[in-house]
């Protein structure tokens, strides 16, 4: 019963507080030490879904593989039969089938054979009818994302096939309003639908009463289970995303496992698991437009009245190329965010911003906290190793939180811009944070930051010399602003 209960306090509590229940003063060995076995806790506790040994065919519901022709109803149909009759492999084989949105119900592996490509269509009919979504946290009636569910349990995307979400310059990603996506003057984009969304978040629009859809041009996600538990996703390639990648909203047991995600389109970020619990991000590989992982609990108003943290995720062994970050915490983080790990990565590419990024502002408000990474090998990367930044958007009236953030053993062969980048508020300073066994080379400024509590550098090396005490004062808001 003793080691039950030690198993739950870990899961519930942050690690800041299971350090401060009247133990004697640890070293920050012991005290990382004594976090990494919260994360062996938290890892009991997400279990993969099982699955039925049943297989249906698609192409028994009459899927068919030339290219031109829909098979989203026989691909649901199939699905809603796996359902129906308990559970078991929704089988996709080798060859191209074109579809659009696929729904997935309780108890259903969609499992895509070697050689098996789902291509989804452009056109945004076949996302219809509209449903409950988040579009970059904030709650409202869309577009379908392209593989979707809502309220199911023990589902899975599994096998060697590939995901081609068939986005471009010339289909989903000019929406975007950006140049370099294929918009020009004149052309439909998202600006005005995101503004009255986030207007009707700020008012508390009922969320069946923020309807999108045809002529708002808000990109659906590609997968987005939502408010769901026990949820697999493994071995797949993910291309040509329309917008983020992998986005479990609300969710609890969740492992996203060796699955590959190349698309460099406009906000294509890799996994963003969003106000959910207990997630594993393993073996995978990011290549992306957007950040690679980035830890999400919702936009303002919607993140703070649904008040549902990101806590409790374990991400290792994975690698990242291009991006705007490795591991990134933000920014539509209202609802704030607690037990984060990460461990045992490889990131390098010229086109990395930053290795570890937290993103929020006065507008988001939120508490992040107990982060923790450890054994990250870097190549390269362009903007900061470390960065926290509160002003990363326009300010409001919540402040946000950040405290307790520990990087060990992180190994960088030619940094970029900054080493540690900090700008924070001086009524709310960056807390606790350290940087422990480290080597950053190649950097042009080790360390650029005003407004700090407690931070540490223990055996740091940057650009060869070992950073002191002196090293880490912080500098003044003019000083910052000035550089």
């Amino acid at each position: 019963m003793k080691q039950v209960r030690n198993l739950l306090i870990a899961a519930v509590l942050p690690f800041s507080l299971l350090v401060s229940c009247g133990e004697p003063q640890k070293t920050q060995e012991q005290e990382t030490d004594q976090a990494w076995k919260v994360a062996d806790s938290i890892r009991t506790l997400i279990v993969e879904p099982n699955f039925a040994k049943k297989d249906f065919l698609i192409t028994e519901y009459g899927a068919g593989s030339d290219s031109t022709v829909l098979s989203t109803q026989f691909i649901n149909d199939a699905i809603e039969a796996c359902h129906t009759d308990g559970g078991g492999r929704v089988v996709v084989p080798k060859g191209t089938f074109l579809t659009g949105a696929i729904h997935l119900k309780s108890n259903v592996n969609l499992h895509l054979e070697d050689g098996a490509k789902l291509l989804f269509s452009r056109n945004t009919e076949d996302y219809k009818p509209l449903v409950k979504s988040r579009w970059e946290g904030m709650e409202c009636m869309n577009y379908s994302p392209l593989i979707y569910a809502y309220g199911q349990e023990n589902i899975a995307i599994t096998g060697k096939g590939i995901l081609d979400g068939n986005a471009n310059n010339e289909h989903w990603w000019p929406w975007k309003a950006k140049k370099v996506y294929g918009w020009s003057e004149g052309m439909d984009n998202q600006l005005a639908a995101v503004k009255k969304l986030t207007q009707q978040v700020k008012d508390g629009i009922p969320v069946e009463d923020r309807v999108y859809g045809d002529g708002h041009f808000l990109r659906p996600p590609f997968i987005q289970p939502y408010n769901s538990s026990n949820i697999l996703i493994a071995d797949v390639k993910i291309i040509n995303a329309p917008f983020w990648n992998i986005n479990p909203v609300l969710c609890e047991n969740v492992t996203v496992r060796n699955v590959s995600v190349v698309t460099h389109g406009p906000n294509n970020d890799g996994c963003n698991p969003e106000s959910s619990k207990n997630v594993l991000i393993t073996g995978c590989y990011f290549d992306t437009g957007d950040d690679c992982i980035a830890i999400k609990s919702g936009r303002n108003e919607d993140g703070r009245s649904i008040g549902r943290p990101a806590e409790n995720h374990i991400i290792e062994n994975c690698e990242m190329k291009d991006g705007h970050g490795g591991i990134v915490i933000g920014s539509e983080i209202s609802g704030g965010a607690k037990n984060i790990f990460a461990q045992n990565l490889k990131m390098d590419s010229p086109e990395l911003d930053r290795i570890l990024r937290i993103k929020t502002s006065s507008l988001r408000g939120g508490v992040i906290e107990d982060i923790y990474m450890r054994n990250v090998e870097v190549g390269t990367y362009k903007e900061a190793a470390v960065l926290v930044d509160m002003f990363y958007e326009n300010p409001g009236d919540f402040m946000p939180t950040v405290r307790n953030i520990t990087v060990e053993n992180l190994n960088v062969k030619k940094g970029g811009k900054f080493g540690v980048l900090i700008n924070a508020y001086e009524e709310s300073p960056a807390e606790n944070l350290k940087i422990i066994n480290s080597n950053i080379d190649g950097v042009d400024v080790p360390i650029q930051a005003n407004y700090t509590k407690n931070m540490v550098f223990d055996n740091v090396l940057i650009n060869g010399k070992l950073v002191t005490d002196e090293d880490v004062q912080s500098t003044s808001e003019a000083e910052f602003e000035k550089f």
